[in-house]
């Protein structure tokens, strides 16, 4: 252990309390992780934060001896929150500051400040056990799947919240255009991505995109360049991602080659039991010709051809409800439905974070995530999924 690694260690323990947590491994890749956002005396400021976003002076009484001055705080707060290990706000002149959590939040920040070794530590934390447990096994996901808007007919009677063209003329400016941080990723790594060849596709929207223009990371946008850029990326088949909120905080357009978000749905047995979705599809098979299309369009697996009979089959454990295969779908034998139950998502990301920190499971929780997830693998004949 280095002599600074306390510092890192106590963080950890820390960061790993907040809704969204962020456990220790057996390799001690999660201090490395902080050690690309903070120094040892950064790391014991962020400890005096939680999830919530709070001023200063709330700040500075947890802080002790880390600061001479509420005003010697805030400008060290600041600085940590320009390169990302924090999250701050702005609302009638005064700052307030908040932890974030390593997805979605510190990692996303990174932008600019992508590094091999950085890539390399942050691939090997998220494919570790510990942290996928703790990721997928919230009370609520931070991020849910709408339809495409050429997908919805009218008799679904689509909620304002699952409607994307709606989201956004109800979004709170600014709106900022950034480039997608998993494809700009992948490019680095030498990969090409098979839907889009374009790096801006994902939208900050309210304070998430006034973050974003303080750290210098994508460009501002107006609302109707927001909807064209949106409709550009539907069109190319990329699947909408919003937070999951009614408020929506941003929207990632992803594709199944580069997302990490798309990347773990597909290797997870049941991805649908951890995520949000109001749709799925539904294939007549008296109109399907087996061409294909739908196939090549979706994103994550969820439907193929079947040889022998020529039909498409939907595995409906994957089906997202994005709609893509809808929109393609030459002979309209592809329709989006509405799940039984309609699940309304908490206003905001505030409220999200809550909800998601009352549910924050202990050992015996987490246990329980790990068995279902063997027990899936087994009952679908998905065992490779267990390497």
């Amino acid at each position: 252990m280095e002599s600074n690694d306390k510092a890192y260690i106590r963080l950890q323990r820390h960061l790993n309390r907040q809704p969204v947590g962020y456990p220790a491994t057996r390799s001690g890749v999660e201090l490395r992780i902080l050690k690309h956002f903070f120094t040892a005396e950064q790391a014991e400021i962020v400890t005096c934060l939680t999830y919530k976003l709070e001023p200063i002076e709330a700040i500075f009484t947890r802080a002790g001896g880390l600061a001479a001055s509420s005003e010697d705080l805030a400008r060290k707060l600041d600085a940590i929150e320009e390169r990302g290990g924090i999250g701050a706000t702005v609302e009638e002149g005064r700052k307030y500051y908040c932890n974030l959590p390593l997805v979605v939040g510190m990692y996303e920040s990174q932008m600019d400040r992508l590094t091999d070794t950085f890539i390399k530590d942050f691939d090997q934390y998220t494919s570790d056990r510990a942290f996928g447990i703790d990721f997928i096994g919230t009370k609520l996901p931070q991020m849910r799947t709408v339809p495409v808007a050429r997908s919805i007919k009218p008799h679904l009677q689509v909620s304002t919240f699952d409607e994307i063209t709606s989201l956004v003329r109800q979004a709170e400016a600014p709106f900022v255009i950034v480039p997608c941080i998993c494809r700009r990723i992948k490019t680095m790594q030498g990969h090409t991505c098979g839907v889009t060849e374009r790096q801006e596709t994902c939208l900050a929207v309210g304070r998430v995109a006034q973050a974003a223009l303080r750290h210098g990371i994508g460009r501002q946008i107006d609302r109707e360049q927001a909807l064209a850029i949106l409709d550009q990326n539907q069109k190319q088949g990329l699947v909408l991602q919003p937070s999951n909120t009614r408020k929506a905080e941003f929207i990632c357009s992803c594709c199944g080659c580069c997302c990490g978000m798309l990347g773990m749905q597909k290797v997870l047995p049941k991805p649908l039991d951890y995520w949000a979705s109001n749709f799925q599809a539904a294939i007549d098979h008296k109109v399907c010709n087996g061409c294909g299309t739908c196939e090549k369009r979706c994103q994550v697996g969820a439907v193929r051809v079947d040889g022998k009979q020529q039909k498409a089959l939907l595995d409906l454990n994957r089906c997202l409800g994005c709609g893509g295969c809808v929109a393609t779908c030459p002979k309209q034998a592809i329709s989006l439905v509405k799940k039984t139950q309609e699940v309304t998502p908490p206003q905001t990301m505030d409220e999200l974070y809550d909800i998601i920190g009352a549910h924050k499971k202990g050992t015996w929780g987490r246990l329980k995530v790990a068995g279902k997830f063997f027990v899936d693998a087994v009952r679908t004949g998905q065992i490779h999924l267990l390497k």
